[in-house]
């Protein structure tokens, strides 16, 4: 799964499964330019990225601003010349983002505002402004994060809705892009040991998942060995969604 001389774009890049997967496109090879709302913490990854000897920038964008978005396309269509993944990992479930414990009916609507915002409507800004280039290319991958809760449900409707919408995003994406070139894929972990309440979440296999297990589907996937394939979901979960699960 070598990357060389590939670009790759990496939405929340600073952190867990977005800066892991960032780091091994780095060390494959390829042009990552890093995007993260906190732009100490991207700017950072990705001169500690520059420091093993790749080519990482680190560029501050809020996903939910369009303007940002376009920014950061165009800074790796000017350094690079071309966009050849997309990887939408920006997110997270708006009411632990926020400390909030109160029931999804209780909650501030400015708190589901923020969770449908970063969750859907920034990967649906990314893969508007990164489209163009990939079709005129004629070669390219999108990358959209989901998530097991948007397979099964879950108790933040706001994070289920979202998530769920980024199969749809997928799909609407790959029958797009597919006469040029451009495939799009979902990838749909279950728990992941990026933070540390994860590994109190079940699964049929009987535990969260590495952070190395879903960015090595990630890599797969942008690979030319999964050239035939696009428009799918693949749900990385342990069985969790099988059913029958509880916490």
């Amino acid at each position: 799964m070598k990357f060389t001389d590939r670009v790759a774009i990496v939405s929340g890049a600073a952190s867990g499964i977005g800066l892991l997967t960032a780091q091994l496109f780095a060390q494959n090879g390829a042009h990552v330019v890093l995007t993260d709302v906190d732009e100490e913490a991207v700017t950072d990854a990705a001169e500690g990225i520059s420091a093993q000897g790749a080519d990482a920038v680190g560029v501050a964008v809020d996903v939910r601003c369009y303007d940002q978005v376009q920014a950061a396309v165009a800074l790796a269509v000017q350094r690079h010349g071309r966009v050849d993944v997309l990887l939408n990992c920006a997110g997270g479930n708006a009411a632990r983002v926020f400390g909030r414990s109160e029931p999804f009916h209780e909650l501030d609507i400015e708190v589901i505002d923020w969770g449908l915002d970063v969750n859907l409507k920034g990967a649906v800004y990314f893969c508007h402004a990164v489209l163009g280039q990939m079709i005129r290319q004629e070669r390219g991958v999108v990358i959209n994060m989901g998530s097991v809760d948007g397979v099964t449900g879950c108790r933040s409707p706001d994070y289920s809705a979202a998530k769920s919408g980024m199969v749809g995003l997928t799909k609407s994406t790959a029958i797009i892009g597919a006469p040029h070139g451009v495939r799009a894929c979902c990838v749909s972990p279950g728990p992941v040991l990026t933070r540390p309440a994860m590994a109190k979440m079940s699964t049929r296999l009987g535990r969260a998942a590495e952070t190395e297990e879903i960015a090595n589907l990630i890599l797969y996937l942008c690979s030319d060995e999964a050239s035939f394939i696009t428009g799918a979901n693949y749900v990385i979960d342990g069985g969790r969604s099988i059913g029958g699960m509880q916490g």
